[in-house]
């Protein structure tokens, strides 16, 4: 009996502290809202990575990025949706590429990228980013043909100029 004596009191305490610790903790509210505080396209950098913000695009400029800045650093899912708008042979309202990333503390910058099997299709697209579920944000941008190179054309020889020829010429 003695020992449950000592128990009961401890087992008291253990369990008023218990209470004051639940009630002492923060309360996360789920309803702060992550937002968007700028998103641009870019192009490659040449290493790889996201080069500075651009707004023209050629159907060789593979891969384009999606650069999306938060206005802060709790972990959300950002997702990015590439639609066909106005693209030759794609119906209309396409998702081309569709990717998601979940960002960890401390992160409030997520880099997408979409590439299609070769080139760009020349025509109108548009970024859609969601925060959460909730859409954030959506731009339009084209993709241009890419300019030909003119074919370069070489003087044509000159009777005068015969150091070109592949040797001295034997008569026979």
């Amino acid at each position: 009996m003695r020992v449950f004596v000592i128990k009961l009191p401890l087992l008291a305490c253990f369990l008023f502290a218990c209470c004051f610790g639940v009630a002492g903790q923060e309360i996360v509210d789920s309803d702060d809202s992550v937002g968007i505080a700028e998103m641009y396209l870019a192009k490659d950098d040449g290493s790889g990575n996201a080069g500075d913000q651009a707004s023209n695009f050629i159907t060789t400029d593979v891969p384009i990025y999606c650069v999306v800045q938060l206005d802060s650093a709790t972990p959300v899912t950002v997702r990015m949706n590439l639609v066909a708008v106005a693209v030759p042979g794609v119906k209309a309202e396409t998702r081309v590429v569709s990717s998601a990333y979940t960002t960890k503390e401390n992160q409030n910058r997520v880099n997408f990228s979409g590439r299609p099997a070769g080139q760009w299709v020349a025509g109108r697209y548009r970024v859609d980013i969601f925060v959460g579920d909730s859409p954030a944000v959506s731009r339009e941008f084209a993709v241009q043909k890419a300019a030909q190179a003119k074919p370069t054309s070489k003087p044509a020889n000159k009777s005068s100029d015969k150091s070109r020829l592949a040797g001295p010429v034997k008569k026979i």
